[in-house]
């Protein structure tokens, strides 16, 4: 929750604005502003105060706790020009929470943490429990010092300016080890813990059984990503309070999921009980990965409990984006994020340059140049598969004649991906055009490169007969002359000889173009590979400039 507290009229006008807003996340706190401040403080986990930052220093001053459990705190001017994160910038999330303010009321961030304010994110940000010299770290990658990442357990993480050696370590493991003086230790949810037990059995005898899996091992708790076991033990109340304690998730599955598990230690038992020959190693190695600690029991007279021990493989993520036509402000906010996320980027060299700006230190650029395509998408999902933090990019939308479709033909189960949506280039011609697109419509490629030109024709003649309206991509290049006066015939043996075109070249950008001309009208020889051709439909019509294609409704039709 969010506590808002203000203490003049100007200030409650920019509060009221939040609540608004935001009213499942935010709480208005009324009266005196010390009191205010201070109930706020002991019941939200975030703070929005419209007083000025010496005020706030004054009032917070007294109940300050520690970095881990003090709350965010963000304080806005009056005016709302700044927006000022003044406590708990990372690890109480003030930081976002100042740029997500900043947003909604136009106000300024001023974020003054030093890693933000170079690009690079902080240690303790990342997701991740971390351990050790995270400000004697963080202070050496500010300072440009070497400071090595040793991956003994592959990851993915954002971009961070690592060295291939160096005095400072970031490591990354789930092993119980101590942190060095200059080292960070940096804990992935990587273990996952099989467990079976019978009826009633103690939560402190299913805790002692992992506990000492765990320690022998040399293993750390803070890595355990999840208790698995089967649907029969789901409400099991031993099994539910050690994954309590130790802070997980329990994972269930059925006795015939688990039966279909090849495990080296099976067991009547168990397959009396519930139905399968082995629950605490099939259940922790269902999702696949090494098995570290076979099955055990605990101390118990008789055993109650049993754990099986698996690191699971790290899962890459694949990122496919999509950068818009080309112009930065119809670059999306989602597309910023994961540029910024990613710690390897992939992508056309054109393309590359047109957000190079953007990326975080340390990002690894892979780039590549025309005909490269499927080249690009092999790399994208190797690298995902490696386990890093992969961005792919494309132009307009990355699944429209883009890098989506080779990528996901590549990619399988073992990573994960996510699109992201951008602005295609026929959405963008068709804003400066008008309307053209206000019915149905198609976009066609003209590129004979990989689809045969007979496939091509029957679905511009298809769109033709159905009175849709076309999108021409790829229309006209140097090796490729005739394909689009010849597309244009088969529409115009279907649409008459004043049909409304657009022609649009470099859609949003600088140098970019838009004309309204006629089917009759249109020299293909004015047309490039930078452009795309929109042909309205028999309803289209030009209105003041603009090609409009009427929805259909009875009031749009022209007066008889």
């Amino acid at each position: 929750m969010i506590g808002l507290i203000s203490a003049t009229a100007a200030g409650a006008a920019a509060r009221d604005r939040l609540a608004v807003a935001w009213p499942d996340r935010t709480r208005v706190y009324d009266g005196p502003v010390g009191d205010a401040v201070r109930r706020a403080f002991a019941e939200c986990e975030q703070l929005v105060c419209f007083l000025a930052t010496g005020a706030v220093v004054r009032l917070v001053a007294p109940l300050l706790g520690g970095k881990a459990a003090d709350p965010g705190v963000v304080c806005v001017d009056e005016g709302g020009r700044f927006a000022v994160p003044l406590l708990g910038g990372h690890a109480g999330g003030a930081n976002e929470l100042a740029l997500e303010v900043g947003e909604l009321l136009g106000a300024q961030p001023v974020v003054t943490t030093a890693t933000d304010a170079v690009g690079i994110p902080g240690l303790d940000t990342l997701g991740l429990p971390v351990e050790g010299g995270v400000a004697a770290v963080t202070r050496a990658l500010l300072d440009g010092e070497p400071v090595a990442l040793e991956t003994e357990v592959a990851w993915p993480l954002p971009p961070l300016p690592f060295a291939a050696a160096g005095t400072y370590v970031v490591r990354l493991t789930d092993r119980a080890v101590e942190p060095g003086a200059r080292e960070v230790l940096l804990r992935p949810p990587s273990l996952v813990v099989g467990v079976g037990a019978s009826r009633g059995a103690p939560a402190e005898e299913v805790l002692e059984v992992i506990e000492s899996a765990l320690r022998e091992a040399g293993l750390s708790p803070r890595s355990v990503a999840s208790l698995a076991t089967v649907d029969a033990k789901a409400e099991e109340p031993g099994i539910l309070e050690a994954a309590a304690r130790l802070g997980v998730p329990v994972v269930t599955y059925t006795a015939g999921e688990l039966a279909s598990v090849a495990v080296p230690n099976p067991s009547d038992a168990p397959l009396a009980a519930v139905g399968t020959p082995s629950v605490a190693e099939a259940a922790a190695l269902r999702e696949g990965g090494e098995l570290l600690v076979p099955k055990r029991k605990s101390g118990g007279s008789p055993a109650m409990a049993t754990c099986a021990v698996v690191r699971r493989p790290g899962r890459g993520r694949l990122a496919v984006v999509g950068l818009g036509p080309g112009a930065r402000d119809l670059l999306t906010p989602r597309a910023r994020d994961e540029l910024r996320r990613a710690s390897v980027l992939v992508g056309l060299d054109q393309y590359v340059d047109q957000i190079r700006d953007l990326l975080r230190p340390g990002t690894r650029i892979l780039q590549s140049g025309l005909g490269a395509e499927e080249e690009r998408a092999r790399t994208a999902v190797a690298e995902a598969r490696r386990g890093h933090a992969v961005a792919l990019i494309g132009s307009g939308d990355a699944g429209v004649y883009a890098m989506a479709s080779p990528a996901l033909a590549e990619a399988s189960a073992d990573i994960d991906v996510v699109g992201v949506p951008g602005v295609t280039a026929a959405l963008a011609a068709a804003a400066l055009l008008g309307a053209p697109l206000g019915h149905d419509h198609v976009s066609i490629s003209l590129s004979d490169l990989h689809t045969p030109w007979e496939v091509i024709e029957r679905r511009v003649r298809a769109a033709a007969e159905a009175d849709i309206v076309v999108t021409f991509y790829n229309p006209r290049s140097r090796g490729r002359d005739w394909q689009l006066p010849k597309a244009l015939a088969i529409l115009a043996e279907h649409r008459e000889p004043g049909t409304p075109v657009g022609v649009v070249r470099n859609a949003s950008r600088p140098d970019g173009t838009a004309r309204v001309t006629t089917l009759a009208g249109l020299d293909p020889a004015t047309v490039d590979m930078m452009t795309v051709v929109t042909v309205g439909n028999t309803a289209t019509r030009t209105v003041a400039g603009r090609m409009v294609t009427p929805r259909g409704y009875r009031w749009q039709e022209e007066p008889e």
